[in-house]
């Protein structure tokens, strides 16, 4: 599988991440919490860092773009509302990449930390949050709060990649007023931009193991047309939970982060 022979349990093992991945992304987003790590586990210790992110991202985009063409057969959204955040993400990521040569990270993941335990602590406490349509900012304004909300979401991404699809979720329901599903609906189809912009300087630099890639994007696939088909099916009160869930998972993930650093000085 790209020249290098992997264990079977370690290929079984994170083909199994990459489906869990594939569904609660296409519900929420946040896949990236479990097939990163998984790569990071799975993979020799020697793989170079773009080598793995540009792995995950050829895996992710599969299940994202099943999930988008899911999503977008069964919701209607504003066509001209969502060229401003897809342009605004792909303007993101290309500055987050930049951030990464600029920015200390242990500056930078406090900071997110605790706009998670907000929103998730606003969520909580708003039941009705997302479960119901308030669309707020018609027009340019809102036009232009889109392309502000593709440009800060994308700077995540290309910083630091994973969550970027909750990220965008909860700025498209608390910022604009969407519903869960509507937002979810979005978010794929703005993420699926990110994603492929990454893949492309990936695959240009050669960082990128394709047969493993394709393998778990498969998984991936799978996984994200089942939970797109489980979130349309259960509506937003179901995609509410799930969101709560991976909210509190993405915080102990970043709280785990921020500890670990300020141990290590």
């Amino acid at each position: 599988m790209g020249g290098v022979e992997w264990p079977l349990l370690t290929i079984v093992a994170l083909v199994a991440a990459a489906f869990a991945a594939g569904w609660i992304d296409s519900i929420v987003g946040g896949g990236g919490l479990i097939q990163l790590p998984a790569l990071l586990i799975g993979l020799p210790d020697q793989t170079p860092v773009p080598t793995v992110a540009g792995t995950n991202k050829v895996a992710s985009a599969m299940g994202t773009a099943v999930a988008s063409v899911t999503y977008l057969r069964r919701i209607a959204i504003d066509w001209w509302g969502l060229l401003p955040l897809v342009a605004g993400s792909a303007l993101g990521s290309a500055l987050g990449a930049q951030l990464t040569h600029l920015i200390d990270r242990r500056a930078f993941t406090p900071l997110v930390l605790g706009a998670i335990v907000l929103v998730g602590w606003h969520t909580w406490r708003r039941p009705a949050l997302g479960l119901h349509a308030h669309p707020r900012h018609p027009g340019r304004r809102g036009y232009l709060r889109l392309a502000g909300i593709g440009v800060a979401v994308g700077v995540w991404d290309g910083f630091i990649g994973p969550g970027t699809g909750t990220f965008f979720l909860i700025l498209l329901v608390a910022v604009m007023g969407f519903d869960f599903l509507r937002a979810t609906t979005l978010a794929k189809v703005a993420n699926l931009t990110t994603n492929l912009a990454a893949i492309v300087v990936f695959g240009v630099s050669g960082s990128i193991l394709w047969g493993l890639a394709l393998v778990m994007g498969a998984a991936n696939l799978l996984g994200g047309l089942l939970g797109s088909r489980t979130a349309l099916r259960n509506g937003n009160a179901f995609v509410r939970r799930v969101f709560l869930i991976v909210i509190a998972g993405l915080g102990l993930k970043l709280a785990w982060d921020t500890a670990t650093m300020v141990a290590g000085g």
